[in-house]
């Protein structure tokens, strides 16, 4: 599979984290993938074919061609359809909010088309993606896109936005309450403001924050002990570790561990 990052512009990054780019001929790509949450949203625009969703316990179905995914809290399970031309945007944890017009919260683990986000402009952007010829017109029209609709720009959440850096630093592995603390507001106000910006509880952008340099550290090192891994990146203990691990990914670490972690991480992108 063919995986490339692109930076966005200057004035965009402060709510894009990058762009990539997933191809790949349909005898090269795995039957089915697991989208591990991340705490980003995604606008996915498939040039390519499609991809059917297999939801746990519910019926399959067909992604749109061009749809933003919300925050995930589970794995979200895909399996293309054909060959694989996929063109993402990776927002911020909190880089929605100036775009959406609909409750963030409200679609958590949901695939929104792009028709039904941004009415007759989400279709008109998505049919000039999927048409363009190359990675940098596909580039130049959503940032084009996103810019214009900054105009109406929200207020930034200056404490939503330092608590994130903190939990992004500390990857995951601060308190709520230590949290709450270090902005001097209380627990229950700091996760409303959370819950309406980002989509995600401080607890639960924590866990996925954590969960995710876990999976780095699988990636990237030789690990030995999954009990030091587990103290590693401060989990309570084992039995903690394989819960939160098994809750993202569907599996428990040593099920996991091997050519299902590196296909599932292609999702990802970096830090």
């Amino acid at each position: 599979m063919n995986h490339k990052i692109f930076e966005p512009q200057p004035n965009l990054a402060e709510w894009v984290k990058c762009y990539w780019t997933l191809e790949s001929s349909f005898e090269n790509t795995p039957l089915k993938n697991t989208i591990i949450p991340d705490g980003t949203m995604k606008l996915i625009f498939h040039y390519g074919d499609t991809y059917k969703h297999h939801p746990e316990g519910k019926e399959s179905i067909i992604l749109p061609k061009c749809f933003l995914i919300g925050q995930l809290t589970r794995p979200y399970v895909v399996e293309p359809l054909g060959v694989t031309g996929s063109f993402v945007v990776r927002f911020q944890p909190n880089g929605f909010l100036p775009f959406a017009n609909i409750s963030i919260k409200e679609i958590q683990n949901t695939a929104v088309p792009l028709d039904k986000l941004f009415g007759k402009d989400g279709g008109e952007i998505g049919e000039k993606i999927l048409t363009a010829d190359a990675t940098s017109k596909r580039i130049e029209l959503i940032e084009t896109f996103l810019l214009n609709r900054l105009i109406d720009r929200k207020n930034i959440d200056n404490i939503v936005k330092s608590t994130v850096e903190i939990i992004l630093n500390g990857n995951g592995q601060f308190s709520v309450n230590e949290l709450s603390k270090q902005n001097n507001i209380n627990r229950r106000q700091l996760t409303r403001k959370f819950s309406s910006t980002i989509g995600l509880s401080p607890k639960q952008l924590s866990k996925t924050v954590r969960i995710q340099n876990t999976l780095k550290t699988l990636l990237n090192k030789e690990v030995t002990s999954l009990t030091d891994l587990a103290y590693e990146n401060e989990y309570f203990d084992q039995a903690h570790f394989i819960k939160d691990f098994k809750e993202f990914t569907g599996l428990t670490p040593k099920e996991f561990y091997g050519d299902n972690l590196k296909m599932s991480l292609i999702f990802d992108t970096k830090d």
